[in-house]
């Protein structure tokens, strides 16, 4: 199991695309900081509806995204550091 760390929107790479392309459904998708603002278009949200995929809470909070993603699990840090514990790999994107 993989833990995908993406932190640039699609606006700033192509990260989250090359992830899906990758990834598989045993892996989780965390979402951090810009990361966080591919969930505002439809077509990537529908993607990583096929995973699992979280993000985390103070970048969603830091952005006002709190009222737009009421079905993304939100993480905190601490949560981020058990899930690169419990994964075989992290990678970073």
């Amino acid at each position: 199991m993989i833990l995908h760390l993406i932190q640039d929107s699609p606006e700033q790479s192509s990260a989250l695309k090359a992830c899906l392309r990758y990834a598989t459904k045993q892996d989780c998708i965390l979402l951090s900081g810009n990361g966080v603002n591919s969930l505002l278009k439809q077509t990537l949200r529908s993607q990583l509806s096929e995973y699992t995929c979280v993000a985390l809470q103070e970048d969603v909070e830091a952005r006002g995204l709190m009222g737009f993603l009421n079905d993304i699990k939100l993480v905190n840090y601490n949560e981020f550091v058990a899930l690169s514990l419990t994964h075989d790999k992290v990678i970073s994107w």
